[in-house]
């Protein structure tokens, strides 16, 4: 390998790895209030309805800004734009963290979630276009997402425990900031690339069938964001009620981390699998698997439940690995941050209403309401998940059969 070769995967690499930790961040910093306000329970003696609704911009905003962030990715900089990440999102932890009132936490909050809808449109697509093997790289990023959500609850909770819940914004604040600085440096600047971003996808759908997958991606988008957010974000509270014995918010946020790892043990497998087996096939039955644990859960109590979780968590985030790399297989680079861009937006925007669903349905029914809402809503995913397996099955085996043999 010659200097210029080594330096180029150097580069690769740090880009890789950079974009990888903004996963963990991005869903660090929006599970540090869910956890948080277990503690503003004692703290002000609001119920937890109340205090988590304060958190709803600030979940709709994570949707919503996605599609302006992969439109100026695409235009502008996708390096600049993960800049932009993770300075905003240290500012935003920091003024969380000094809010004098709700009012101004709730403000702190949205701003919060503007600037962490950054990383999945373009962090993701980074992540796609420097892969040398996509389903790995891809699987691999997905485990340090996860890992950001399991250690959201269990730092949260310590840091909410040793130094107040200021100092559970404050610490990841000053993180942020620090990799800001660190990726403007270490980063090379990407605008010249533009011009040699394929625009040609590794599969070519036919008009009619890209519009009916476009279409069942709708409905996957909706029901995956609100599978996925209502057992995310319930997950410490619903630990909390229903383990059975009274146990402290260390503890909470403890057992909800080790729940979140064994996602993230299991996505480790997710990129040989996809390696293996066809990646729609793959999509329905994480799609179906996903279903079943949620039912799970709805059922059991006591240590069962945590057995529970932790199947429904594999593969919940299971889907979210194979969904990106079902709509990176079908869409091109040029315009793949816009893409997932619109993924984004329909998965995250539904945080929004998941947050204010699990309010509602807590105070009229408790989680036994908030968990059979969500298991008809997963139904609704293994409809999507298998209906796009059978719509490209057709297309994935001419173009394997057109494949040249090695």
């Amino acid at each position: 390998m010659n200097a210029d070769a080594a330096l180029a995967e150097r580069n690769r690499k740090i880009l890789i790895g950079f974009n990888n930790f903004a996963h963990a961040v991005d869903h660090y910093v929006m599970l540090i209030f869910p956890t948080v306000v277990i503690g503003l329970e004692a703290v002000y003696g609001r119920p937890y309805s109340e205090l988590l609704a304060l958190g709803t911009a600030s979940f709709f905003a994570f949707g919503l800004f996605s599609l302006p962030a992969g439109w100026i990715a695409d235009r502008w900089s996708r390096r600049y734009m993960m800049v932009v990440f993770y300075i905003g999102c240290g500012l935003s932890c920091a003024a969380a963290a000094v809010s004098p009132n709700f009012v101004t936490l709730a403000i702190s909050l949205f701003a919060l979630g503007v600037f962490a809808s950054i990383y999945h449109p373009v962090g993701t697509a980074i992540v796609v276009a420097a892969a040398v093997n996509r389903g790995r790289t891809l699987a691999l990023n997905g485990v340090c997402g996860n890992v950001g959500v399991a250690l959201a609850a269990g730092i949260t909770a310590g840091l909410t425990y040793w130094i107040g819940w200021r100092g559970a914004f404050l610490v990841p604040a000053v993180v942020c900031l620090a990799t800001g600085v660190a990726y403007l440096v270490m980063v090379p600047d990407d605008r010249a690339q533009k011009a040699g971003r394929s625009a040609a996808p590794d599969v070519r759908l036919s008009t009619v069938i890209m519009l009916t997958v476009f279409a069942m991606f709708i409905l996957i988008g909706t029901t995956a964001g609100l599978v996925f957010n209502t057992v995310t974000i319930a997950l410490p509270k619903l630990v909390d009620e229903r383990v059975g014995s009274s146990i402290s918010l260390v503890a909470v946020g403890g057992i909800s981390t080790a729940i979140f790892l064994c996602g993230a043990i299991a996505q480790f497998t997710m990129g040989r699998v996809l390696e293996r087996y066809q990646a729609h096939f793959v999509f329905a039955f994480t799609g179906l698997m996903q279903f079943i644990g949620v039912v799970w859960v709805c059922y059991a109590t006591g240590y069962a439940l945590l057995a529970a979780l932790a199947f429904a968590m594999t593969f919940i985030y299971a889907q979210v690995t194979v969904n990106d790399f079902v709509i990176a297989r079908y869409t091109a680079d040029a315009w793949r941050a816009r893409v997932y861009a619109v993924r984004y937006f329909i998965t995250y925007l539904i945080s929004g209403a998941a947050i204010s669903m699990i309010a509602f349905l807590h105070s009229r029914g408790g989680f036994d309401l908030v968990l059979t809402v969500t298991a008809v809503i997963a139904l609704g995913f293994v409809i999507g998940t298998a209906a796009v397996a059978l719509l490209v099955n057709g297309v994935e085996r001419d173009a394997k059969a057109m494949q040249p043999a090695e």
